[in-house]
């Protein structure tokens, strides 16, 4: 059985970016993933000489930078058929490591959309191939983040546990931002999203970008996780750091607005990267089913065994098409529908958990085996129903916009 991107009118430079990507993420990604995942302890996978870093380098060595949404040279539609390829890609590679690349681009992307001469100077310049983060849940607040009314910023049950206050030309920030921060051990500069305060008052939510080599700025440990191993978690700590007001890139009169559009991007990412491990698990089922000999046939020779793997096609195959349809309206037309998104992101991890665990039981035993790539995508996709948005939330939250 061939498992085949099977999008039609692609032009010949998105099959040779599908192409280089997919060779990317097989001779690069998948070893470097693989070993990463293999390391005790955490704090091993981000240090000197590790493969983490000659991931992010040969990535930035691709050249996609042009495939940012920001660009104004890039047809829109184009544009987000091509991320949307990668990002299938990326995850079909590790999609641990595809999360760290997407993450680490976010303030880059972040103050090219300010506009602001100098913040795009500063963190958003063509040869800046800084690690970033997005530094939005905190320890007090994960999902709940998403839900922007007047309880998530100053009511009596849901205090913040990181505020910026405004001091003259200044704001000065203070608190912390929680584990899940994806690169937050490792990031050079933050996409801060938290409490702003004026005057002893809170006045609700603000998107900062900070630069992570400011006096009070500090990382804590990388967080120890049964699956994604090699995406880098951890908080990021703010003890009175102070930035310009201009690093307050939106402000809390359009912080509802931005953060449901950053979402609306997060979500759809998810969903077409979490659709590559999906196909991923289908594919290494497909090839140990053709292998494996049992009962004196190759397994995929049994009944049973060819029901399992045509029900996973049929759910990857589904999966990716709401994922690719998501990607595309919601790259190129205005408003974004946030619903949509949440629905790519919940389908696609759904299906990418449930058929990495057909595709375990399809290697009996021996799926059970660190030798074996099955439980390690069976571990990834689990990691991926809870982050950005736990699945349950989300969809309590993409309810409210039907």
């Amino acid at each position: 059985m061939a498992i085949v991107d099977i999008e039609v009118g692609l032009d010949e430079e998105e099959i040779a970016l599908r192409d280089t990507v997919h060779r990317f993420a097989k001779e690069v990604m998948r070893p470097a993933g693989e070993a990463l995942d293999k390391l005790e302890d955490p704090n091993d996978v981000t240090a000197e000489g590790s493969p983490f870093w000659e991931v992010h380098a040969r990535y930035a060595e691709l050249g996609l930078d042009s495939l940012d949404p920001t660009n104004p040279e890039l047809d829109p539609m184009k544009g987000a058929r091509m991320r949307a390829m990668v990002a299938e890609e990326l995850g079909w590679g590790d999609s641990g490591l595809a999360i760290s690349i997407g993450a680490g681009g976010f303030p880059r992307m972040l103050s090219r959309l300010s506009g602001m001469p100098n913040l795009i100077e500063q963190f958003g310049a063509p040869d800046n191939t800084d690690v970033g983060c997005w530094a939005i849940t905190e320890p007090d607040h994960g999902s709940d983040m998403l839900f922007i009314d007047e309880e998530t910023f100053g009511g009596a049950a849901a205090k913040p546990n990181c505020i910026a206050r405004r001091d003259g030309d200044d704001y000065v920030i203070q608190g912390q931002k929680a584990a899940w921060v994806s690169n937050g051990s490792i990031a050079k500069a933050a996409a801060l999203f938290c409490a702003v305060a004026n005057n002893g008052k809170l006045e609700g939510g603000g998107i900062f970008l900070v630069p992570c080599s400011l006096p009070g700025v500090s990382h804590g440990k990388a967080l120890d996780k049964i699956g994604q191993r090699a995406l880098n978690q951890g908080e990021v700590y703010f003890d009175d750091v102070r930035v310009p007001a201009e690093n307050l890139v939106v402000g809390p009169d359009m912080y509802e607005f931005m953060t449901e559009t950053v979402l609306t991007g997060a979500n759809a990412g998810m969903g077409v990267t979490f659709i590559g491990l999906a196909r991923a698990a289908l594919e290494h089922a497909v090839e140990y089913a053709k292998e494996r000999v049992q009962g004196g046939v190759p397994i995929i020779e049994h009944q049973s065994v060819k029901a399992r793997l045509f029900k996973m096609f049929t759910q990857v195959e589904a999966a990716r098409s709401l994922s690719r349809r998501v990607s595309l309206y919601n790259g190129t037309q205005q408003p974004p529908l946030l619903q949509y998104s949440i629905a790519s992101k919940v389908f696609s991890t759904n299906t990418a958990f449930e058929v990495a665990s057909d595709a375990l039981q399809i290697f009996g035993g021996n799926g059970l085996s660190r030798e074996y790539p099955i439980e390690k995508l069976l571990r990834d996709a689990r990691a991926a129903m809870i982050e950005d948005g736990c699945n349950e939330v989300l969809s309590l939250l993409g309810a409210e916009h039907l």
